[in-house]
């Protein structure tokens, strides 16, 4: 029964034209699928519907080839063939009774149309805005005929989204593209209509706000993406000139690591106070965005009276079935996400997003599971999980949810594994919610067994009688050097003179003085240790092969982020340097470019370059004369393969999925989607 103080969010809203039925807004996010994988966008979206959302929408969406971001795979409706494929996701969001949403775009300079080959079209002749893309070119400073052209191809898009269906079209005005341009003081320096005074900054907006209710003729409503911040005073004179002009409002922040913060340094709700301030200027509804996984904060928002929506990305990917949850009095199921932006990372790396929480996000086409509902197994069997680590927890929650009967053996007192000690780290708190979503749901199951301080021998394991055996032994970091820069490791080092990770993570007393950290992971590992130990009493240097500190966190969204921690803490950051020998009291750095040596003297040097699964167990059962009588063995996780704590938990609930099966790896996870030959 749903608690009556979440009442509030289940109560429709009218938006222009049409009404959502609950308060629940899945924002314009991406997917890394958009126009290339129209069935797999249409599935997942409508996974989302499913799971209560009021409103889905879409990623980002092209009007027209020359705002072309490849090669990232943004939706498009340049034509009749994009109609036909946006209506899928259409269809799928109806489907559930929720409105279907598309996020208009217009590039301007933030782009280099890499695939359309055409001049990109932006304020002015200035190379790529968008610095985090390295392309050579730089943008065509339009015309008023160049606006004249973009009004009416946002026109006539607008005009294909009522054809595929959707009942909310955006115009879409922030993040740095093409409208943003115009109302950015700095960069619009036009002395025609189009620049000067904010009215005329404002007015391109204005017109395709105008001009998007006379193309979709009262079919849909015109919601507006716009950028308000306290910092930022302008913005809210800019956001009353246009305040009651769309049906609906979905407002964000200028500062994009305010807005997609990670965790580590950004929490729930963080962009309230600015958009209250908005709320006060206009009638119209306001959607905003806030990281938001608790149903009390959510419903204390709107009733405040801050925004008229809950507005999510993240959280509906990490839960799509987040509304249903509240609505049935179920908050303690809801799957919270971690805000470890791994969804954000993958992405900006072209591929099918994916969830460190939900290993079912961007699979639910390809190999059709459900965040939800998972099928049993017609032939039930004993299954035996070795290690309560993230991938194991979620090998036994899935085998249970199928009918397994599942015994979790757990060599230690404490379930969770890598993400338990990593939890303990600073800034990584959340990291938790992995574990504790899943030993909560693991507790409703009768078939799961759990068995804490129960290491497994092989006489164990043959004695148990069971089917199958699958092994989430995890893994170790390692001090021998070996990694991305180096395939043979540090030439003659001084073991003495080395400090494991394992020593850090597991909470234990690490020395005092100068360490080294030699990072070759590159990702949030590495500084969050550093953090760590400076706040030890240690002094910290944080070498790495790369130009910058946390190199994949540029994918993550935490790279500036951790650099300026670092260098706050006083951590020195020696970049594009790699750590040849080590010996007691010095480590001697390499430069990546001209070979040049430099010694760094140290009290000890703490390496993160690679990690070795733990497979005693499973290589000794290999070996085993009665491995017969057990049908399969497997590894999982960090077992198998050491990656991040996403990948951990995709692989066990990949193996509780094919358990028992012959699987054909190309026939079941090489599905893809093809254009249309001839």
């Amino acid at each position: 029964m749903r608690d009556p103080r979440h009442d509030i969010l289940f109560e429709p809203l009218q938006i222009g034209p049409v009404t959502a039925k609950n308060r629940f807004y899945q924002v314009p996010h991406c997917t890394g699928m958009g126009w290339r994988r129209p069935n797999a966008l249409a599935a997942m979206r409508g996974i989302k519907a499913e799971g209560g959302w009021g409103v889905v929408n879409t990623e980002y969406c092209s009007v027209h080839p020359t705002s072309d971001n490849e090669a990232f795979p943004n939706a498009a409706l340049w034509d009749d063939d994009d109609i036909r494929a946006n209506a899928l996701m259409v269809d799928a969001v109806h489907a559930h009774g929720a409105l279907a949403g598309v996020e208009l775009w217009l590039a301007g300079g933030m782009v280099t149309n890499l695939s359309t080959r055409l001049p990109q079209m932006g304020l002015r002749n200035r190379p790529q805005t968008d610095y985090g893309e390295v392309t050579q070119g730089q943008a065509r400073k339009i015309d008023k005929t160049d606006i004249r052209d973009l009004r009416r191809w946002h026109r006539d898009a607008a005009v294909r989204a009522v054809e595929a269906g959707f009942d909310i079209v955006y115009v879409y005005a922030t993040h740095g593209y093409l409208l943003s341009e115009f109302l950015d003081p700095d960069t619009n320096t036009r002395t025609d209509e189009y620049g000067g005074s904010l009215e005329n900054r404002v007015r391109l907006i204005r017109e395709l706000i105008e001009e998007t209710h006379e193309a979709v003729a009262g079919r849909a409503a015109v919601a507006t993406r716009f950028t308000v911040d306290l910092n930022e005073p302008e913005s809210y004179d800019a956001f009353g000139l246009l305040a009651d002009l769309p049906d609906l409002w979905d407002l964000t922040v200028g500062n994009y690591d305010i807005e997609m913060g990670h965790s580590r340094f950004v929490k729930e709700g963080a962009l309230v106070s600015d958009v209250a301030r908005a709320k006060e200027i206009t009638t119209k509804p306001v959607v905003a965005v806030g990281r938001f996984t608790s149903p009390d904060t959510m419903a204390q928002v709107i009733r405040s009276g801050t925004q008229d929506m809950i507005g999510a990305a993240r959280p509906s990917i990490a839960d799509p079935f987040l509304p249903n949850k509240i609505n049935e009095g179920r908050a303690e199921d809801i799957r919270e996400c971690i805000g470890c932006n791994i969804c954000y990372a993958t992405d900006s790396l072209h591929v099918p997003i994916r969830c460190t929480q939900n290993p079912t996000m961007g699979e639910e086409w390809r190999l059709g599971w459900h965040p939800e509902h998972i099928p049993a197994d017609p032939e039930p069997a004993s299954v035996l999980v070795v290690g309560a680590g993230p991938s194991g927890l979620e090998a036994a929650r899935v085998l249970g949810m199928r009918g397994h009967q599942v015994m979790l053996a757990e060599a230690t007192r404490d379930l969770g594994g890598r993400v338990t000690r990593e939890a303990r780290l600073p800034g990584l708190s959340e990291w938790a919610r992995v574990r504790d979503w899943r030993t909560g749901q693991i507790e409703k199951l009768d078939n799961v067994e759990v068995f804490r301080e129960s290491r497994m021998e092989v006489a164990d394991v043959l004695c148990l009688g069971v089917d199958h055996v699958l092994v989430a032994t995890g893994a170790r970091w390692t001090t021998d050097g070996i990694g991305r820069h180096s395939g043979t490791g540090f030439e003659d080092a001084d073991c003495s003179g080395l400090l494991s990770a394992e020593t850090v993570l597991n909470g234990d007393q690490t020395p005092n003085g100068h360490i080294v950290i030699y990072d070759d992971d590159h990702y949030y590992l590495g500084p969050v240790i550093a953090l760590e130990l400076v706040k030890r009493g240690n002094m910290v240097t944080l070498v790495t092969p790369q130009g910058r500190a946390c190199a994949f966190g540029d994918f993550t969204q935490e790279q500036a982020q951790t650099i300026a921690a670092l260098l706050k803490a006083g951590v020195v950051i020696r970049a594009n340097q790699m750590i040849r020998t080590v010996k007691q009291g010095q480590a001697t750095l390499t430069c990546v470019f001209s070979g040049q040596e430099t010694q760094l003297a140290c009290d000890a040097v703490l390496p993160l370059t690679r990690r070795v699964p733990v497979n005693d167990l499973y290589d000794a059962l290999q070996c085993h004369p009665d491995i017969h009588r057990i049908q399969s063995v497997t590894r999982i996780g960090d077992a198998e393969a050491p990656s991040i704590i996403a990948a951990a938990v995709y692989s066990g609930h990949r193996a509780a999925m094919d358990v028992g099966k012959s699987i054909d790896l190309a026939a079941r996870y090489g599905k893809r989607e093809h254009p249309k030959l001839g």
